[in-house]
């Protein structure tokens, strides 16, 4: 039993939006989580310009 013509273009368009969402949210994700981590004991603190430097 295939997929009809619709919901392959509904699936092909989630995929695509998908892709798109991981494309440009994975790096805001990780420093994300790692400022919300911290810095590993005797390691200087995270700010925005350490990340910079």
């Amino acid at each position: 039993m295939g997929l009809s013509e619709g919901a392959k273009q509904r699936l092909s368009l989630v995929i695509e939006a998908a892709k798109t969402v991981f494309h440009y949210g994975f790096i805001p994700t990780v420093l994300y989580l790692g400022f919300q981590k911290g810095a590993d004991p005797g390691m200087p603190e995270i700010t925005m310009t350490n990340l910079l430097w």
